[in-house]
């Protein structure tokens, strides 16, 4: 790869992967609007390490918590963070499955430009419709099984171009009347088993590529690891202040430049 198009690509991945505007759109853009080619399996495995590390590194003292409080389950002592080790478990599930039924599918026959555009912009309304009409009082420590189960649920969806896991994610737990800040911190936990089960399984194609480029793959998941970070540190800090209608029209103005590019 160039060094531009391992910067670029490794920032996208590490920017979109936890805002709410779809990965997926993005990395369409450069080979759709610059005709780069595509990066390929290894460089894919690479950043979505960057993001594993980004994302277990900012929640390093949660998921310490969490891991211990879900052993603890095993003995009867049941806490908060305990239950919420096991939603985050049972949240994985319905996603996993899918992914395992339908991945191919998907691989086959929704990557489309096309297909990006309206998920982006459909998924994006519902973003902005989440954020203006749900409640907002339920905080993470009294999120309920249901409401973990239909937010893993959602979790779903993003296996479809365009919609964004953790859009989609963040926009299920503001309906379900989370506030704003237990919507993207339960969505950023919920990536972590997502992106090791994800990752584990792109990981084994590698077994038939072989001559990978080791350097391209460690500069990859180290730009895509700092700017990953960056996000979710800023995101979480800024998200109270100023919702989730920026990045509702930011989804929208993106959707309209694919639509373009698919009928052009």
């Amino acid at each position: 790869m160039d060094t531009l198009h391992l910067v670029i690509l490794a920032l996208i991945q590490g920017l979109t992967e936890f805002l709410p505007i779809s990965s997926s759109a993005h990395l369409i853009l450069p080979s759709e609007v610059l005709g780069w080619p595509d990066q390929g399996l290894a460089f894919d495995v690479a950043v979505h390490v960057g993001t594993l590390i980004a994302v277990m590194g900012y929640f390093r003292n949660d998921i310490i918590q969490l891991v211990r409080a879900w052993f603890t389950s095993f003995k009867g002592g049941q806490t908060s963070e305990s239950r919420l080790a096991w939603y985050v478990i049972w949240a994985t599930v319905p996603a996993g499955l899918c992914g395992l039924i339908f991945s191919d599918f998907i691989e086959q026959n929704l990557r489309s430009v096309l297909v990006i555009a309206a998920t982006t912009i459909i998924f994006g309304v519902a973003l902005g419709l989440a954020d203006k009409t749900g409640k907002r009082t339920t905080s993470l420590d009294k999120m309920t099984f249901r409401q973990a189960i239909l937010i893993g649920c959602s979790q779903a969806l993003a296996l479809i171009p365009g919609t964004s896991r953790s859009g989609v994610t963040i926009t299920m737990a503001l309906a379900m009347g989370l506030e704003r800040q237990a919507a993207a911190r339960f969505s950023f936990l919920l990536s972590i088993p997502l992106i090791i089960l994800s990752g584990g399984y792109e990981a084994l194609g590698l077994l038939e590529h072989p001559g990978i480029d080791w350097s391209d793959l460690f500069w990859g998941i180290v730009i895509s690891a700092a700017s990953a970070a960056l996000c979710i540190h800023y995101f979480l800090k800024l998200i109270d202040r100023i919702g989730m209608w920026p990045f509702v029209v930011y989804r929208l103005i993106l959707g309209v430049i694919l639509l373009v590019i698919a009928f052009s």
